[in-house]
C-alpha cells in the first residue's frame, strides 16, 4: 500500500479495482565546487552502473542548477526556487537516453556561519513528490525551524513522478471511476475478475511507459539522488526519508557509504531482501488491523461526541454493517466497500486523521450519507488530481514491481491472502489487488540491494512509532541492525506515520541536535507518545 497521501486514498489503492511546463524565470545557477564530483570507487553497485553515475554527477557538477521563479502551475510560494536536473535513464549508458528531474529549494533562513548545505527530502511512496518540502520553511513550521536556519531545503519528485519523465498504467478519468469492484471476493469469479484487472494493468503500463519500467528501481533512483547532490555542489548529502524513503536512503548508503553526512529515516521499510517487497505487503496488512483495532478504542472512549458505540466490538459492528449496506447499493451510487476502505484507511495510517474521518462516520450513521460520499468519493472535475492519483500508483507499481521478484503463482496469492484475511480483514485483499500486477510483469524484476554498511558511512538516525500500521517496528529494528553505529529512536505507543513531523519534544530535539551538531545518545531511546488527538 501506498503511504504519501493522507487526504485521499484513492490513488493508494488502485490497479486492479481498489481505491485506495511554464518558462523559468530568471535566477541564479548553483556554484558547483569541485569536491562535488562523485568519486566512482564509491558506489557499490554494478560496475557499469557505478562509472555511469560517476560520469553523470561528474557533468551535473560541473552544469549546476540554474534556479528559477517556479512556475505558476507548479503552486509553490515564493522565495521557491525550481530548476531541473538532467540524468541518464539507464545508468549502464550514461551518454545514452537522459531525462530531466524537477527540483526545488528555498535557502536556509540562518546566518551564513551557520549553513551547513542542503537537506535533500523524499516522502514515500514510491510515487511520492518532494517539490513541497521547501514549504515547511515558508509556512514557518515550528518543528523545522531549528534545521531552516543551517539547511537549504531542497525537494525533487524521482523519476517518473510527477514532472520528472512522469509514468503512466491507466487513463487518468478511468483510473479513479467508482464504484471499483469490492475488494473481499465472495466467489472464485470475483477473484477471477480482480485477476484480470490486475494482467489489464500491468499491461496497460508497458503499453503507456514501456521505455520507462526497466529503470524504474530504488537503485536508480539512489543514484540519481546523488546526481542532484553533485549538481546542488554538496560534496556529501543530507537527507531525509520517510516511509519507502527510508528505503531509498538505506540503499543510497549501501551504495553511496562515504557521501553521507547526515542521514534521518523515518518510519522505515524493512530492507531485508526476504521482505522487498511482497513479505512487506503481507505484514502491513497483519499491522493496519493492529492500528484500525487502536482507532477504534479511540472512537469508543469518546462515545459521547461521536456515538458509535461505548467499545471496540461496537464500532466494528457499526463498520461492518456500512460496509455491508455499500457493497449492497453504494452509497451516492459512487461508495462502495473499496472506497471505504481507501478513506478509512487514512485513520490508521495517520492521526491527524482520527478526528475527521470518526466525524464524516458519526455523520453517517446519524443520517447524513452525503457526508460520507463527499469524502470518500472521487472527483470527476478534478483532472489535474486525477491524473496525479493515477500517476502516483503507476510509480508505485512500476518500482515495487521492478525493485524485486513476485511470486509468479497465483495459488500463493491466494493461499496468504486467504489466511491472513481471516484474522486481519480490514486491508488484506484490498492491498493483494493492488499489488497483483507485480504477478504479470512485463519487464525483468530485479534482485534487491543487500543493505549494509560500507566503508566511511557515518551514523544514521532512525525514527520509528511502535506500532506504525504501513511500515511495522520490526523495519526499524532490522535497518537499525544493518547500519552499525545507527540510533533508534521508538516513540512507545504510538503508531502515527511520519514521526519527525509531528510535535514530540522528546523526538524533535534529537532529531535537531543530530542535523545541527551530529549528536547522537549514547544508546537507543524510547520516547513517549506525542499528544492523543482530540475531538
Amino acid at each position: 500500500m501506498r503511504d504519501t497521501r493522507p487526504k485521499r486514498r484513492a490513488t493508494a489503492l488502485g490497479s486492479a479495482g481498489v481505491l485506495v511546463t511554464a518558462t523559468l524565470i530568471a535566477g541564479a545557477v548553483t556554484a558547483p565546487t569541485a569536491s562535488a564530483t562523485a568519486d566512482p570507487t564509491s558506489h557499490r553497485g554494478t560496475d557499469r552502473e557505478a562509472r555511469g553515475v560517476a560520469v553523470a554527477a561528474a557533468k551535473a557538477a560541473r552544469t549546476g542548477i540554474d534556479w528559477q521563479d517556479c512556475p505558476a502551475d507548479w503552486n509553490l510560494p515564493e522565495p521557491i526556487q525550481c530548476g531541473w536536473v538532467t540524468v541518464p535513464l539507464d545508468y549502464a549508458k550514461p551518454h545514452g537516453k537522459q531525462i530531466k528531474l524537477a527540483v526545488d529549494r528555498i535557502a536556509s533562513t540562518g546566518s551564513r556561519s551557520e549553513r551547513q548545505g542542503a537537506l535533500l527530502y523524499n516522502p514515500g511512496g514510491p510515487g511520492g513528490s518532494g517539490l513541497r518540502f521547501p514549504v515547511r520553511v515558508t509556512s514557518e513550521n515550528p518543528v523545522w525551524a531549528n534545521a531552516a536556519k543551517a539547511y537549504d531545503f531542497v525537494g525533487f519528485d524521482p523519476r517518473g513522478v510527477g514532472r520528472s519523465a512522469p509514468i503512466s498504467c491507466a487513463d487518468p478519468q478511468e483510473f479513479v471511476k467508482a464504484p471499483k469492484p469490492d475488494p473481499v471476493p465472495r466467489s472464485e469469479a470475483d477473484k477471477r475478475h480482480q485477476r484480470a484487472l490486475a494482467r489489464q494493468y500491468a499491461k496497460g503500463c508497458h503499453e503507456r511507459s514501456g521505455a520507462m519500467l526497466p529503470h524504474m528501481t530504488t537503485p536508480n533512483t539512489a543514484r540519481d539522488l546523488d546526481v542532484i547532490r553533485a549538481a546542488l555542489g554538496e560534496k556529501k548529502l543530507n537527507f531525509l526519508g520517510v516511509s519507502y524513503g527510508t528505503y531509498l536512503g538505506a540503499v543510497y548508503a549501501t551504495l553511496f557509504p562515504g557521501h553521507v553526512r547526515r542521514m534521518v529515516v523515518d518510519s522505515v521499510v524493512n530492507p531485508s531482501r526476504e521482505k522487498i517487497w511482497y513479505q512487506a505487503n503481507l505484514d502491513q496488512n497483519v499491522a493496519f488491523e493492529g492500528r484500525w483495532k487502536d482507532w477504534q478504542d479511540w472512537v469508543a472512549k469518546n462515545d459521547a461526541t461521536f456515538h458509535l458505540g461505548t467499545t471496540r466490538e461496537a464500532v466494528q459492528a457499526q463498520w461492518l454493517k456500512l460496509r455491508a449496506t455499500a457493497a449492497e447499493k453504494p452509497l451516492g451510487g459512487v461508495v462502495g466497500p473499496a472506497e471505504l476502505i481507501s478513506y478509512f484507511s487514512s485513520a490508521p495510517y495517520y492521526d491527524s486523521a482520527w478526528v475527521p474521518v470518526a466525524e464524516v462516520f458519526s455523520k453517517y450513521v446519524a443520517g447524513d450519507t452525503q457526508a460520507l460520499v463527499d469524502a470518500a468519493a472521487p472527483d470527476p472535475s478534478d483532472t489535474a488530481g486525477n491524473a496525479a492519483e493515477e500517476n502516483g500508483n503507476a510509480v508505485y507499481t512500476a518500482v515495487e514491481c521492478t525493485d524485486a521478484k513476485w511470486p509468479a503463482d497465483w495459488k500463493k496469492w491466494d493461499r496468504d491472502s486467504t489466511r491472513l484475511h481471516r484474522d486481519h480483514p480490514f486491508l488484506t485483499w484490498a492491498n493483494t489487488w493492488m499489488n497483483l500486477p507485480c504477478a504479470t510483469w512485463p519487464v525483468k524484476q530485479r534482485t534487491p540491494v543487500d543493505v549494509r554498511t560500507g566503508k566511511g558511512l557515518p551514523p544514521v538516525l532512525i525514527v520509528q512509532a511502535e506500532r506504525d500500521a504501513a511500515t511495522p517496528y520490526g523495519g526499524a529494528v532490522e535497518l537499525h541492525k544493518r547500519l552499525k553505529g545507527s540510533r533508534l529512536i521508538t516513540e512507545k505507543d504510538a503508531g502515527s506515520h511520519g514521526v519527525t513531523g509531528l510535535v514530540n519534544t522528546c523526538i524533535n530535539e534529537r532529531v535537531d541536535a543530530y542535523l545541527l551538531r551530529g549528536e547522537l545518545d549514547r544508546s537507543d531511546v524510547t520516547c513517549a507518545p506525542h499528544a492523543t488527538p482530540k475531538p
